[in-house]
C-alpha cells in the first residue's frame, strides 16, 4: 500500500475511534498533499508524500518555538501532538554515529578531497539521508568533515 493510501485508511481508522488529535493531523497532511497533486497535475510517489510531510514537520517546528516564545501552552501542546502524528509516517532517523558513519562513506566513495567537493558529497546523501535527517545538518557536518581532510 502507498503511503497515501496508508495515511487514507488511518484517518478513516481515527473517524471511527475519535482520536480528534490524529484525525486532524491527517486531515491537515492529506488535504496539503491534495494541493501539492494539484499544482503539480501528477499524483505523488511516496517520494513526494514523504517530502510534503517532511515539510509540514518543519512548518510545525517552527511554529512551536513560535508558541513557547509566546507562553501558549495549548498550542505548543497540540503542535507536539501533530508532529508526533507526522513523524510516525517518516523513516526511522538516523543517529548521530550512523549520519557520521554515512557521510564518511560517501566522501570516500566519491573520493572528495575538500570543500570544493562538497556538492558531489551532497548530491549522493541526498538519496540515502532524505528523510532521515535534516539536510542543513547533514550539510553542516558534510563541510566540517571536509575542511579537516
Amino acid at each position: 500500500m502507498s503511503l497515501k493510501g496508508r495515511l487514507e485508511e488511518d484517518m478513516k481508522a481515527a473517524l471511527r475511534s475519535g482520536d480528534k488529535v490524529r484525525l486532524g493531523a491527517l486531515r491537515l497532511a492529506l488535504a496539503a498533499i491534495k494541493q501539492r497533486e494539484v499544482d503539480s497535475r501528477h499524483p505523488l510517489d511516496d517520494a513526494g508524500v514523504q517530502g510534503v510531510l517532511e515539510r509540514m514537520i518543519k512548518q510545525a517546528r517552527d511554529a512551536l518555538a513560535q508558541y513557547r516564545e509566546g507562553g501558549r501552552e495549548d498550542l505548543v501542546e497540540k503542535e507536539e501532538a501533530e508532529i508526533a502524528v507526522l513523524q510516525s509516517y517518516l523513516p526511522e532517523p538516523l543517529t548521530d554515529e550512523e549520519l557520521d558513519e554515512l557521510i564518511a562513506d560517501t566522501i570516500d566513495e566519491v573520493g572528495a578531497r575538500g570543500l570544493n567537493d562538497i556538492g558531489k558529497v551532497m548530491a549522493a546523501l541526498k538519496s540515502k539521508a532524505a528523510g532521515r535527517a535534516d539536510m542543513r545538518e547533514v550539510n553542516s557536518r558534510v563541510r566540517a568533515a571536509l575542511a579537516d581532510e
